[in-house]
């Protein structure tokens, strides 16, 4: 799309006969949101909050408008972590002339996970040690779950307090949201046991094989070791979730 047209995709009535493709939309989110797929697009479609037109041949296409749709959801959730429900309340606001309500600063400031340009944990975000803490309040208000959801991820052995403060760090609180959503489909944390015992077997493999190199004394294997920890973690990951990927399409 040239300069001329995409400047008349955002003007006027030209924003009615300017259309896009999904891979044209997707190349321009990604700067902004690097972890954007088609899959979720098309999953925001399904959740009402885009409507691209098709053509006869089913073919979505869309406008400059639906962009700036997708990019206040993308941000609503990077940014606010809100809810795809509220989400979806701002937009029936706005496309009623009304104003969103304003968004309160969610307080402590949760930093990014850090992702690889295809949406996977790089070896990096494995090595990352913050300092987070968080009370049990806050886990609940910042990941909006309930306590009773809560409850049955730490019986489950998917959520725990740091040894001895009764805080929560921000890997509890990626869980704790992650729950919530699974929620949404009908996972319960019962479920989720599997891809825990899925997850500690994995935490086994890497540890038989990095354990030669931390027996020794010698500062730099134990450095050494550490990294490939990391890597190995984040080639588990990025295996697991195309094996997954794989099973299916192949359904």
């Amino acid at each position: 799309m040239t300069e001329a047209s995409a400047s008349a995709a955002t003007s006027g009535s030209s924003t009615s006969r300017a259309r896009m493709n999904i891979g044209e939309v997707l190349d321009r989110l990604r700067p902004d949101f690097p972890g954007v797929t088609i899959p979720k697009i098309r999953f925001l479609e399904d959740k009402g909050l885009i409507k691209p037109e098709r053509t006869p041949a089913g073919y979505r296409k869309f406008s400059a408008d639906d962009v700036e749709r997708l990019r206040y959801v993308l941000r609503m959730q990077r940014d606010h972590y809100l809810p795809l429900r509220v989400i979806g309340e701002h937009l029936d606001a706005i496309d009623r002339g009304l104003e969103p309500p304003p968004i309160d600063p969610v307080v402590p400031t949760v930093p990014q996970v850090a992702l690889a340009a295809d949406g996977l944990p790089s070896a990096e975000s494995f090595q990352r040690r913050d300092q987070l803490r968080i009370s049990r309040r806050e886990l609940l208000k910042i990941a909006e779950i309930s306590e009773e959801l809560l409850g049955e991820l730490e019986r489950f052995g998917l959520i725990s307090a740091r040894p001895g403060t009764g805080h929560f760090d921000s890997d509890a609180l990626v869980v704790a949201r992650t729950a919530r959503e699974l929620a949404d489909f009908g996972l319960e944390p019962r479920h989720l046991r599997a891809f825990k015992t899925a997850a500690d077997r994995e935490v086994g493999l890497v540890e038989q094989v990095v354990a030669p190199q931390k027996a020794g004394r010698d500062p730099a294997a134990r450095a050494r070791a550490e990294e490939t920890v990391s890597e190995i973690a984040a080639l588990s990951v990025r295996l697991h979730a195309t094996l997954v990927k794989i099973g299916l399409r192949s359904r």
